[in-house]
């Protein structure tokens, strides 16, 4: 599970341009990581409409989005081509990194039991977690962590 004021688990995951990215592209900006299920869903898609509103204002604080799912990198593109998002959507297409970082579980949907994955977000700075929200509501999360980086000194060296 992730913990706030420990090390961030690195990650290898290919883009909506099918270009590979890591945790250390994103070293000199503070990085919200926010994880949902799918591409085109109701919530999801409010929850990355919720980051694009907000884009500009998360800029200013030097801080870089990246939402990841298990979709592939073609469902990924069209998605962000449709919302025409302003950030990189990764994919975790076996669930691996989600699985590692604890963000799988059981679910039901239409009255079948699923493994999903829990939408969370994870605020990074050089590494290091700074703030971990689990099970967050996707009309909700880009507003909450917006007003949490004004909170605090993001322009510590520390």
């Amino acid at each position: 599970m992730i913990k706030e004021n420990e090390k961030m688990l690195d990650f290898k995951l290919l883009d909506e341009n099918n270009n590979y990215k890591s945790l250390n592209d994103y070293k000199d900006k503070m990085l919200i990581i926010y994880f949902y299920s799918k591409d085109n869903t109701s919530a999801c898609t409010c929850q990355a409409l919720g980051y694009k509103q907000l884009y500009d204002e998360f800029k200013k604080l030097n801080t870089e989005i990246i939402g990841i799912s298990k979709d592939t990198v073609s469902s990924h593109n069209k998605f962000k081509l449709k919302h025409d998002l302003p950030f990189s959507l990764l994919t975790d297409t076996d669930r691996d990194y989600v699985s590692k970082l604890g963000l799988l579980k059981e679910k039901t949907m239409y009255g079948k039991k699923v493994i999903g994955t829990v939408r969370s977000s994870v605020i990074i700075k050089n590494g290091i977690v700074i703030k971990f929200n689990y099970n967050v509501k996707g009309s909700e999360d880009a507003i909450n962590n917006l007003n949490y980086l004004k909170t605090i000194n993001i322009y510590s060296k520390n």
